[in-house]
């Protein structure tokens, strides 16, 4: 994969929600999440697990596991029209954070889908397998950078696994975009917003440090769901909800990193520049470069 500065992925009404599915929220009780919870075209009845309480309005109902409303496409008006246009919303930033180029094309390589132990910089990462998080991982950059994954199989993060974030990095600035399932398994802390194509299956007393967007269901046992930003315009009969809050935890993490530092400088022969980061690999591209790489893969303790 290539690292470089990147647009940010456009939730859009999306970004109203901490978790949004298409066809259901199926919860192990006593789950926490910050925001709001919606499910569309579905009705509220899929979201499970939850021991919901209906508005007097009609319009969203409540429980006592979350700090905002949860909303089936049956509600009463406007809640149907907003859950359609926050799902077109996800399916667009999943398509977006998908499709954003990296800055060199490798083409036909593939680079091994391990990537514990690494410490990545800002930028864009693509896969064209899965991706396995089999130990700890460190992010590190500003309060304004942008990390987005590119995973064309699926993404599992082992038990007792931690993605931390360094040097202000904020969870709401990065973007997991899979394909396949992602798997958060238990006692995990995870950073940043997934969008995925498929499901969300997070395990027992995990921690997500963003939002969960899937275009079919999530399922989760006991998880702590921490969504940055807003919440969904309220209904004209009915008070706002609660803010969710905005910080994230980031536990300490004992995992041996491999850091990856930027090396580019544009030069005046060459206009284009870009710096090559993943785990072991890590050079300065320039656009009149010619390139060969010879790349090795060592498994991580797997079978």
């Amino acid at each position: 994969s290539l690292a470089r500065q990147n647009a940010p992925v456009l939730l859009g009404t999306a970004g109203n929600f901490a978790i949004l599915a298409r066809s259901g929220v199926d919860n192990v009780p006593t789950s926490a999440i910050s925001g709001n919870v919606g499910v569309s075209p579905k009705t509220a009845s899929s979201l499970t697990g939850f021991d919901l309480v209906q508005d007097p309005s009609g319009q969203f109902s409540t429980s006592t596991q979350v700090n905002g409303r949860l909303m089936g496409s049956t509600d009463a008006p406007p809640t149907p029209s907003l859950l359609s246009a926050a799902v077109l919303d996800m399916q667009n930033a999943f398509a977006d954070a998908m499709n954003q180029h990296i800055f060199i094309d490798f083409g036909s390589i593939s680079f091994p889908g391990r990537i514990g132990g690494a410490n990545l910089i800002p930028g864009i990462y693509k896969w064209t397998t899965g991706v396995t998080i089999a130990s700890g991982i460190t992010l590190t950059g500003g309060p304004t950078d942008t990390w987005i994954f590119q995973v064309s199989g699926s993404l599992s993060q082992a038990a007792d696994v931690t993605i931390n974030l360094s040097g202000g990095a904020l969870p709401q600035n990065i973007f997991w975009a899979v394909a396949g399932t992602v798997t958060l398994n238990n006692n995990t802390v995870f950073q940043g917003n997934i969008l995925t194509k498929t499901n969300i299956d997070i395990g027992f007393n995990a921690v997500n440090n963003g939002c969960l967007y899937a275009q079919t269901a999530v399922f989760m046992k006991q998880a702590t769901i921490l969504c940055p930003g807003g919440v969904v315009t309220p209904p004209p009969t009915s008070s706002a909800p609660t803010a969710p809050p905005s910080t994230s935890a980031t536990p300490t993490s004992t995992a041996t990193t491999t850091t990856v530092t930027p090396q580019c400088t544009a030069t005046a022969s060459s206009t284009a520049c870009a710096t090559v980061a993943f785990q072991n690999l890590n050079a300065s591209i320039h656009g009149d470069d010619f390139l060969t790489f010879t790349l090795t893969d060592t498994a991580e303790g797997l079978p």
